[in-house]
């Protein structure tokens, strides 16, 4: 039962990042740098900024503990799993069995001929089900290489989702601004008017001395208060 969890654990298509990336610091890359330089200096007596540090280099290196995660490993060889599916690294030339490709970069024409040949390659696949399903191992690698290609070109445009995301939350939140500013403009002008009452009244009530006229207007200014109210709240939400 554990080996199944853990199994799955590692078979989560979004798995959490590990912790060393904590390491990975402003500061600790500096320090990296500094001990390369130093490094560089003792060899040729000069510090060397632009020198290529190989993995196995750094590892040499006499670096602290918390700066050995900064060390690239060695490029892994053999096989090892993505999304449940073993791969090789370097990895193995796939069978081109469709025609010609298209110049490079046209990342629309090879989707549209991969979906294509998908279509094709399952109604040839239900065929040889039909007459002789001991030959379908063939017909599914070619169905099985099909999809890994489609899937390598949707990870390309991952940096254009990323951009397009990013636009459309800054858009969002540029929407969200212009409607607190409309709201805001909104209770000025009402408090403006407001004041613009007040005075007249206040002129009004000073010259005629009408108790209803000074009540009315001590009405006004309690409601010129609320509204001022409303606005240092909006300047709140705003910070």
């Amino acid at each position: 039962m554990a080996d199944e969890s853990q199994q799955r654990a590692v078979n989560t298509a979004f798995a959490p990042p590990p912790p060393l990336w904590k390491h990975f610091t402003r500061e600790n890359i500096d320090k990296v740098e500094q001990i390369k330089a130093e490094a560089s200096k003792k060899e040729d007596g000069r510090s060397n900024k632009n020198k290529q540090w190989s993995a196995a280099e750094l590892r040499a290196l006499e670096l602290p503990s918390e700066l050995r995660y900064l060390v690239p490993p060695d490029i892994p060889k053999g096989q090892y799993s993505v999304f449940g599916e073993l791969q090789t690294n370097p990895p193995q030339p796939v069978p081109n069995r469709t025609r010609s490709p298209p110049p490079p970069l046209n990342h629309a024409y090879y989707l549209l001929k991969i979906s294509k040949s998908l279509l094709l390659n399952f109604l040839e696949f239900t065929g040889i089900l039909s007459v002789s399903p001991e030959q379908f191992e063939s017909k599914v690698e070619d169905l099985r290489n099909l999809f890994i290609n489609a899937h390598h070109l949707l990870n390309l445009y991952r940096p254009h989702q990323a951009r397009e995301s990013l636009i459309m939350m800054m858009e969002e939140q540029l929407n969200h601004s212009r409607e607190e500013m409309r709201q805001m403009d909104k209770v000025k002008e009402e408090v403006e008017s407001l004041l613009e009452q007040l005075q007249a009244e206040g002129s009004r009530v000073s010259a005629t001395g009408s108790e209803d006229d000074t009540d009315q207007a001590k009405a006004l200014k309690e409601k010129a208060d609320e509204h001022s109210r409303l606005i240092w709240d909006l300047l709140d939400k705003e910070n």
